[in-house]
């Protein structure tokens, strides 16, 4: 059996193992995220799956492996489980600010 990491990363979008709350608005769609730079869009290809919103805050719930497949970085497949929808940051030292990385 395979062990379930923390979290998964593909390009600036991370998902990491979490609750997903009460009441929270079921979302149809199949885009994790879309590319801000280039248009293209991080989508869920394969695999039975649930999403959610609840503000900015999205949530997946991967009832079976899901595969998220993207233009630029590929496939990947993440397992069964509940996750919320993170994006990559970067801290520049010079600027002494964090932001956020972009597609």
């Amino acid at each position: 059996m395979e062990k379930i990491k923390p979290y998964y990363q593909q390009g600036d979008v991370l998902l990491k193992l979490a609750s997903i709350p009460e009441n929270v608005k079921k979302r149809n769609s199949d885009i994790v995220a879309e590319g801000e730079e280039t248009g293209h869009a991080h989508r869920i290809v394969s695999g039975e799956y649930n999403m959610f919103m609840e503000g900015q805050l999205m949530f997946i719930q991967a009832l079976t492996e899901i595969e998220i497949d993207h233009e630029e970085h590929g496939a990947f497949k993440v397992p069964a489980g509940d996750y919320v929808r993170g994006f990559v940051r970067e801290y520049d030292h010079f600027a002494e600010e964090a932001r956020r990385v972009v597609d």
